[in-house]
Parts: structure tokens; C-alpha cells; sequence
């Protein structure tokens, strides 16, 4: 596993992003981990996270696109992080571009803020963690409608590797369904592999009790493909 990716789990442990107990998830699946990026909330936190994405984006789908295209609302920070990254780290400049909840009818009028779309514009769309890819299903409809984009891929994260409609990770049926490349900084896969007994700052956070527990869970939750 690349060095960046191992840094970025003990990131995340260190700014309480990943944790591990007993957590219920927004579909209702009671998970012995949880990934809450809301608790990135200073500059420092904001500035490395922009980097492992933009490092990431980099890997992934290289920087020969426009738009970097954050939704509402957990994709506003990330997306304006990214951009800010890709221009220090590697000379790319990409505009942000994000939706509103509420369209505006005075001033910067319309649902979209930041860069106006154009016809042709290559797009990358940036979140946080994607359970069930329901952001995304309600995020292609307002990109199509403002411009004749290119989406070339959805970056995020963690991948969780469960199971979204059927039997394929949601990120595979985002892949299936609208034809684009989704990818993660890491998988979850990749983070019990390298927590599993492994003491970060003096503390164990997969031991294996937690390990097994993670293990049922992804027997009944788990991808099959």
C-alpha cells in the first residue's frame, strides 16, 4: 500500500474521522465502525485533506479537467480544499463548482455557485463517503441540466465496500449506471488491513474482537462483485 494511503488512515484516527464501536448507519445497518468527516473543522485538518485528494485525483484521473464539482453541503469544503491543493501541489487549475439546496433568485441567481459549467466541460465530482450513491443519483441531473459536462469520475474518501441496491458496492453500481470511474483514497479493506493490531499514538483501534465484529459485518453486508 502506498505510503500516502497509510498516512491518511492515521489521519483520520487522529482527527476522530474513523472510529470504532457501535454505530447505526442512515439505511439502518448496525456497523462496528463509522467515518464522520464532519469533524474535520480546522485549517491544518482541511489543508491535508485537500492534499490526499488532490494526490489521489492525480493517480486516479490525472488534472487535464476543468471542474471539480463538490454536493451540498459536505462537498463544499472538500472541493474548495482540493482545488486549492491541485494548484500548490501540482500546477492544475481547477475551478470549484457546487450546488445549493434552495435555488436563489436574486444576485448569483440559480442552484449552482463557483465556476459556471460550459458545454465540454470535463468534470470530477468529490464526496466525502458514498453508502448508498444517493447524492450522486440527485447530483447528475443538476450537472446535465446546466451544461453538456463530461463527468469523468467520482472520487471519495473511503470506500466501505458494502453492498448498495443488489449485489455490487454502490460505487460499482454508480460505475454501471452512468458509465464514469469511481475511485477512493482508500478502502476499507486497506484500513482494517493496516490498523489490525497496529498501535497508533500507544492505542490499538483494531484489535481482534473489533476485527471479527468487522468481519460479520461485512459476511451479511459485504459486495459480492
Amino acid at each position: 500500500m502506498e505510503q500516502y494511503k497509510k498516512d491518511f488512515i492515521e489521519f483520520m484516527v487522529d482527527s476522530n474521522v474513523l472510529t470504532f464501536g457501535d454505530f447505526v448507519t442512515k439505511s439502518g445497518r448496525r456497523t462496528p465502525f463509522f467515518v464522520n468527516t464532519g469533524n474535520y473543522r480546522t485549517g491544518r485538518q482541511l489543508s491535508q485533506l485537500g492534499e490526499y485528494y488532490a494526490k489521489a485525483i492525480k493517480e486516479n484521473f490525472g488534472t487535464s479537467f476543468q471542474v471539480l464539482f463538490g454536493p451540498a453541503y459536505k462537498g463544499i469544503p472538500l472541493s474548495v480544499a482540493t482545488a486549492i491543493a491541485l494548484s500548490g501541489s501540482y500546477g492544475a487549475d481547477v475551478s470549484y463548482c457546487t450546488n445549493r439546496k434552495e435555488e436563489k433568485d436574486h444576485g448569483d441567481v440559480g442552484v449552482l455557485m463557483g465556476a459556471k459549467l460550459k458545454d465540454g466541460d470535463k468534470v470530477v465530482i468529490i464526496e466525502d463517503v458514498t453508502t448508498a450513491g444517493t447524492s450522486i443519483y440527485e447530483t447528475m441531473p443538476i450537472l446535465k441540466s446546466a451544461a453538456d459536462v463530461q463527468v469523468q469520475g467520482l472520487i471519495i474518501s473511503v470506500d466501505r465496500m458494502e453492498r448498495g441496491q443488489g449485489e455490487k458496492s454502490a460505487l460499482k453500481e454508480l460505475e454501471a449506471h452512468f458509465g464514469f470511474r469511481t475511485c477512493a483514497i482508500v478502502t476499507m479493506e486497506e484500513v482494517v488491513g493496516y490498523l489490525h493490531n497496529r498501535p497508533i499514538d500507544g492505542k490499538v483501534h483494531i484489535d481482534d474482537q473489533i476485527k471479527a465484529r468487522i468481519d460479520e459485518y461485512y459476511a451479511q453486508y459485504g459486495a459480492r462483485a
